[in-house]
């Protein structure tokens, strides 16, 4: 390692202790290719030459703060991404939540909703959507603002139809939505059931036990310090019996909890809960 890169490693140490210490977001623990990746983003964006400057400019102003936190947040997700793991949802996983009288449904890093969104008309489709509550978190509060109003963009409308189609999709897609000018906005019939909520992965702890629970995706950024913390707040979450849905790139795998769960789907990561 150059000399350059032992300063910025310092650097960087220094930075996220500070976020940390100001505004209680702990990303010392996330995975350091990716962090550095939207360290210098925010850096380009923000036109300064060092990140002793991007440290000194975030904790000196909130409005750099919140767009530094929304830049190590920014998330990638879709309507029914990953068509395959919506079918599997229905044809295996509804089949026995419809034995339940009511069930409780945690999305945890929900992002901008999209992926709340499908369950809500996925499982609106297969009828339980009433005796459904579906608990939707993230850290971002500008996430989650934009997931509460559900209104995206007209344009992705072809691929989210095409995405829906392939998950097993009932109706025609546009039923679920009303178009105006260049946006569409999701049905209140979609919402009813939905609590939106902040909610850090990191530092928060379990609020509720969950027949279901969707984290898919949002381990990729961590390491396997914060992959097992991370992995004992879902595992406490859960009922016995209940089911954890990760992401593709994701696992149970080299976790402390690997021998807790029984695939159901290991290509989707669908697991349930058996110990």
């Amino acid at each position: 390692m150059t000399n350059n890169q032992q300063l910025e490693e310092i650097e960087i140490t220094l930075l996220l202790d500070g976020v940390y210490e100001v505004c209680g977001y702990d990303f010392r623990s996330y995975a350091p290719a990716s962090l550095k990746r939207r360290i210098h983003k925010y850096l380009h964006d923000e036109q300064l030459e060092t990140i002793t400057d991007l440290q000194k400019k975030v904790l000196h102003n909130e409005s750099a703060m919140k767009r530094f936190l929304n830049t190590l947040t920014i998330s990638v997700t879709d309507m029914f991404r990953d068509p395959a793991f919506f079918l599997i949802l229905r044809q295996q996983v509804v089949p026995w939540l419809k034995t339940y009288p009511f069930i409780r449904i945690w999305v945890a890093g929900c992002a901008t909703g999209e992926e709340v969104y499908s369950l809500s008309i996925a499982l609106q489709e297969e009828g339980i959507d009433k005796q459904v509550i579906i608990y939707a978190t993230d850290m971002s509060e500008d996430a989650l603002k934009t997931a509460k109003e559900g209104i995206y963009p007209i344009h992705l409308m072809k691929s989210y139809t095409a995405n829906y189609q392939k998950a097993g999709g009932h109706h025609p897609f546009s039923e679920y939505y009303t178009a105006k000018y260049d946006s569409i906005i999701f049905n209140d019939s979609l919402k009813k059931h939905i609590v939106w909520a902040h909610h850090n992965l990191v530092t928060d702890a379990s609020f509720n036990e969950f027949n279901l629970i969707l984290c898919r995706n949002v381990m990729i950024y961590f390491n396997q310090e914060l992959h097992n913390h991370v992995h004992k707040l879902l595992y406490d979450s859960l009922i016995h019996f209940g089911i954890l849905c990760l992401g593709t790139k994701e696992s149970i795998r080299f976790t402390p909890y690997e021998k807790c769960y029984e695939a159901i789907d290991e290509k989707m990561k669908i697991y349930r809960k058996e110990r």
